[in-house]
């Protein structure tokens, strides 16, 4: 047995290591499926949170379900961390390899086992992509509904490790009302289930439980997803605001007036100026605040419903409006919003994405506490929301080869999530934790309740090696945060460890 110790730093105790993992799953793996050479690891070495990287020991890249499960019962074995990775478009750090680790990479999982159009359900490989499973159920006139920005790129099992929303999310909801079923392994190798293609599943709701789990409890090789009928009509309502707070208030009273849009998004100036540089989108230049409201149904439907949008949105004190004239146009207005982050990356170095969650009515609130940290941090910082369900996407922009503009955006970004919770809002919101958010856990979650959620990671996985040092801070490190920390004022509990 190989005690993989997470502080070896040794090179010869890890080229030790490395060749003793290499030599037990040459067994289980054919040797193309198999990399342990630097320049072969490299692409493996971070997800989408680029400024932090570290090669693996290993990476592994099974092609079915057999192999899966052996390379998982080996690792277990051989006591050797275990990271598994869809397509590295995560934003958070969940898919940071482990130093004397494996990574498991699923990519070659692109199968779509299933369609089934009466059920209105689609079976699906972990590797397959998001925009892949509504490509795939076009024909029978019904399509997927969470859709992530990068759903291009992203795969479902990423998807269901995240519980990842999209700009639809607050109609039909995150990954998590989307999922009838999970498949997949234990580290030990062990098959499981969890949910079923019913209506109800026996036992505990362990579906709820492994949605957004961030590869800590399981290896997700299967997912069952709903599809939805395509509405017959949709159109979007582009509403400009020469004020964010009048731009917030669009919010409340859209939902106030019991309208729930297929999509409600919000954009700053910053964000707009930045994405009608790159996609030319027809968004209004001059607006402080932009929301993007669409409705889709039947053409009744839409038109009753576009004119209460548009009634109210005037009367929070919209300065123009803009319905869509045709699908051509509609689908402009999104694009803005689906490019919002390559259209940031033109125009800084590096930006880091940030992602909290606050009630609806603060959303005005933090805009102008985010333009104050600007000020304080003398960095950049473009704004957008998924305003309908008050997830926050700010993107601050640095340069990551300056190590003090690194240091001041993680501060930032630090504070963006801290006053979240100060707000009432929580830390993530659809990005997941990862490594990016361990610190700002501790803001948020007393030492008791940080205990719980390790009692249930031990749970299903008593080692400790499925994706480690991820999601759930240690109390030492909360005690180290907090001492650090304390006198900003903005730990949300008082029982969390201070020296």
């Amino acid at each position: 047995m190989i005690a993989a110790d997470p502080n070896t730093s040794d090179p010869a105790q890890r080229a030790q290591l490395q060749a003793r993992v290499v030599q037990a799953l040459a067994d289980e793996l054919p040797a193309h499926a198999l990399l342990w050479h630097g320049e072969d690891t490299t692409p493996y070495e971070c997800d989408g949170l680029s400024a932090y990287r570290q090669r693996p020991l290993v990476v592994a890249l099974p092609e079915t379900q057999a192999q899966v499960a052996a390379v998982l019962r080996t690792c277990h074995a051989l006591q050797v961390p275990v990271v598994a990775r869809g397509a590295g478009t995560g934003l958070s750090g969940g898919a940071m390899p482990h130093a004397l680790g494996v990574t498991l990479g699923l990519a070659k999982f692109k199968q779509i086992i299933q369609i089934n159009p009466l059920a209105r359900t689609a079976t699906v490989q972990c590797g397959v992509r998001n925009l892949a499973i509504s490509e795939a159920a076009a024909h029978h006139g019904l399509y997927y509904a969470p859709d992530p920005s990068s759903q291009i790129a992203c795969t479902i099992g990423g998807n269901v490790a995240e519980n990842s929303g999209g700009v639809h999310c607050l109609k039909y909801g995150l990954t998590l009302h989307n999922v009838l079923r999970v498949r997949g392994f234990t580290m030990e190798g062990e098959a499981v289930e969890f949910g079923s293609e019913a209506l109800d599943a026996a036992g505990l709701d362990l579906l709820s439980l492994i949605v957004g789990s961030e590869g800590m409890l399981a290896v997700i090789t299967e997912v069952t997803v709903k599809l939805i009928p395509k509405p017959s009509l949709a159109r979007c309502v582009m509403a400009s605001f020469d004020d964010v707070r009048k731009a917030g208030l669009g919010v409340a009273n859209i939902i106030a007036a019991g309208i729930i849009p297929a999509g409600l998004e919000m954009m700053d100036k910053a964000m707009t100026a930045a994405v009608e540089d790159f996609v030319h989108a027809g968004y209004d230049l001059s607006a402080a605040a932009i929301l993007l409201c669409e409705s889709d149904g039947t053409p009744e439907e839409v038109a009753e419903e576009i004119a209460q949008m548009q009634a109210v949105l005037m009367a929070s004190g919209a300065s123009h409006c803009e319905v869509s004239a045709d699908e051509a146009q509609r689908l402009k207005f999104w694009s803005g919003r689906k490019n919002a982050f390559p259209a940031s990356g033109r125009i800084s170095p590096d930006y880091m994405c940030m992602d909290s969650t606050i009630p609806r009515k603060n959303l005005a609130d933090i805009l102008l506490a985010i333009q104050e940290m600007e000020k304080k941090y003398q960095l950049r910082c473009a704004n957008v929301f998924h305003a309908g369900d008050g997830n926050l996407h700010p993107l601050i922009m640095f340069d990551a080869k300056d190590p003090d503009q690194m240091r001041r955006c993680e501060e930032f970004g630090a504070e963006i999530l801290e006053t979240s919770v100060a707000m009432g809002g929580t830390v993530t919101g659809e990005h997941g934790v990862g490594i990016e958010k361990l610190n700002s856990m501790c803001v948020q979650f007393s030492a008791a309740e940080l205990a719980q959620m390790h009692a249930v990671k031990l749970a299903f996985d008593p080692q400790g090696l499925l994706n480690p040092g991820k999601v759930i801070p240690t109390l030492h490190r909360c005690a180290e945060y907090g001492r650090m920390h304390v006198s900003r004022g903005l730990l949300a509990h008082p029982d969390l460890p201070r020296f």
